[in-house]
């Protein structure tokens, strides 16, 4: 059962201050580790970090060692009331550099909290003294990390970082996303409309179009995770890129299957061209936007594509 931070005696508190350290020192260089290969410049900030967080360390074990001798109890933060719960963000892989950051200074935060509510706690001179420069350390650390990222993340760094989390976003998001939304706006087209076009039932096409939208979803999905694992091809979890794709496929056919709940058929077809037109169009736009594809280009192989598949549906339908 987790213990009130109140209820701690002063070889308690340095016990944990002593865990606190170690735990931030080590998180930092996984976080080194995570972003070396992407973002080495910021990699080099946290293995500096790392650095400080392991000096605390040591100044507070010889404290421990002058104060009460060489055994120190194994007193870790989810043993104590109070720690706000830690998402083991740097477990994660690929890392974002964003969550980072932000659990970057989660942490510096939480730690310079503990080391002024610890002052309160302890009544050697020598260890509130210790306790105090540790805690304006901890105040400090945005500055030094914001002077380490003047020192580090020149200009020409940043804008190297920021290619290579554009690219990370495009091969892990808005491929596996753009190819289901292609398939789900262009595949769907000819069972929905052929459906349409033979039963003249608004209702019936909304079933075969759903069903459509879902399977291939479903299809999709399954076909993109089990694609290849990311491990060399730096595309990221493959469940999450076989949950893109699944999503956007299904949208991109729900998209212009919606339209045949209304119960006027003409009324129906003309707004689900009309969807079509504008799937189309905002495929077109993703390619040119994150493809470099020339947007006539695009959007003459996306609409080409588009109208082949709308007029083989229509044509099996009115036969």
């Amino acid at each position: 059962m987790a213990r009130n931070f109140k209820d701690l005696s002063e070889r308690e508190i340095l016990a944990l201050a002593i865990s606190l350290e170690e735990e931030d020192s080590r998180i930092y260089g996984d976080f080194a580790e995570g972003l070396r290969e992407a973002y080495p410049a910021t990699a080099r900030i946290l293995d500096e970090m790392r650095a400080e967080e392991f000096n605390h360390r040591n100044r507070l074990i010889e404290t421990y060692r002058q104060r009460f001798g060489e055994h120190i109890p194994l007193i870790r933060r989810q043993d104590v009331k109070g720690f706000v719960e830690r998402r083991p963000v740097w477990l994660v892989r690929p890392l974002g550099i964003a969550a980072v950051r932000k659990q970057i200074q989660i942490m510096e935060y939480e730690t310079r909290r503990f080391y002024e509510r610890a002052i309160e706690r302890v009544s050697d001179a020598s260890v509130r003294k210790l306790l105090g420069e540790l805690a304006e350390v901890e105040r400090q650390h945005y500055d030094l990390g914001k002077s380490l990222q003047e020192t580090h993340l020149t200009s020409d760094v940043q804008e190297r970082e920021a290619v290579a989390a554009r690219r990370r976003f495009v091969l892990q998001i808005v491929q596996p996303g753009l190819a289901g939304l292609m398939d789900g706006s262009v595949s769907t087209l000819a069972p929905l409309f052929a459906a349409a076009f033979a039963s003249h039932s608004t209702w019936d096409a909304f079933l075969v179009g759903l069903a459509a939208a879902v399977g291939a979803g479903i299809s999709m999905g399954f076909a993109e995770a089990l694609s290849d694992d990311g491990s060399l091809t730096g595309r990221g979890y493959p469940w999450l890129r076989g949950l893109v794709c699944g999503l956007m496929t299904t949208a991109g056919g729900i998209g212009h299957t919606l339209p045949f709940l209304v119960a006027n058929f003409h009324l129906a077809i003309t707004a689900a061209v009309v969807i079509v037109a504008a799937e189309l169009a905002a495929i077109s736009y993703v390619r040119h936007r994150y493809m470099d594809t020339p947007f006539l280009s695009a959007a003459f192989q996306v609409v080409v594509g588009g109208v082949l598949v709308f007029a083989t549906g229509i044509v099996i339908g009115s036969s």
